[in-house]
């Protein structure tokens, strides 16, 4: 099996490329440029770092949110002309599923929270565990303020690892207000990387959760800013 994968949904832009258990190729960058300048000059990288034949991909896998709404666009047009030009299926592996997926087979006791800065002191998160060396969801992704996220995590009353690009923004209230023992990612694994969304990308393959380029969408969790200003320009209009 060979998967490549693609994540552009937040500030780090990664491309991989996973053949059957080893991770062949890893191009992960996370700097201030916009994905339509890096994600496919990393890919041709790494096409010709490893002489990658395209044809010979079994699927594409992309993160397919939620996150950035530029940069899942970006990763999900990328994916979608790959798959057409190819004749390949995608698989969409949620955003935070991967981001919790760098934490594989995390004891039993301990949850994986990922945060992702949603402004308006809201976070993009999900919780997640490990049993019996799959992922487990305990509770779906959604967008929500970070207090509720933590007094959810206090009823929990597991150990938490947070990790995400929220943590920088909501660590001094973590500290404050989560009452069990939490701890954060390293940096190395504390950012969206396309190994984990190949490696996760490659069990969804093996259980059958394709889509075709046509299918594919990302999944935002919420509109745009510019369609909530575009809904209150019309909301006033309307009023007037």
């Amino acid at each position: 099996m060979k998967i490549l994968a693609l994540d552009s949904s937040g500030l780090v832009a990664s491309v991989a490329l996973l053949q059957d258990e080893t991770l062949v190729a890893e191009y992960t960058m996370n700097y201030k440029k916009t994905h339509s300048q890096t994600l496919l000059p990393m890919l041709d990288e790494i096409r010709k770092g490893v002489d990658l034949d395209l044809e010979t991909l079994d699927a594409i896998a992309v993160a397919a949110g939620p996150g950035s709404f530029t940069g899942l666009r970006i990763g999900s047009a990328t994916a979608k002309g790959l798959g057409l030009a190819l004749h390949k299926p995608l698989i969409g592996v949620p955003t935070l599923e991967a981001l919790a997926y760098n934490f594989y087979d995390t004891p039993e006791d301990t949850v994986i929270c990922p945060i992702m800065d949603a402004r308006r002191k809201q976070v993009y998160t999900g919780i997640y565990a490990f049993k019996d060396h799959r992922l487990v969801t305990v509770r779906n992704q959604e967008a929500l303020p970070m207090e509720e996220l933590i007094r959810e995590l206090n009823a929990l009353g597991k150990k938490v690892i947070f990790l995400g690009d929220g943590v920088p923004v909501f660590r001094e209230m973590i500290s404050e207000k989560c009452q069990v023992p939490c701890s954060y990612a390293p940096a190395h694994l504390n950012r969206q990387r396309a190994g984990a969304v190949a490696a996760l990308g490659a069990v969804y393959y093996k259980e059958g959760k394709l889509q075709t380029p046509e299918e594919h969408q990302p999944e935002y969790l919420r509109v745009s800013q510019a369609e909530r200003e575009r809904a209150k320009r019309l909301a006033k209009h309307g009023e007037v």
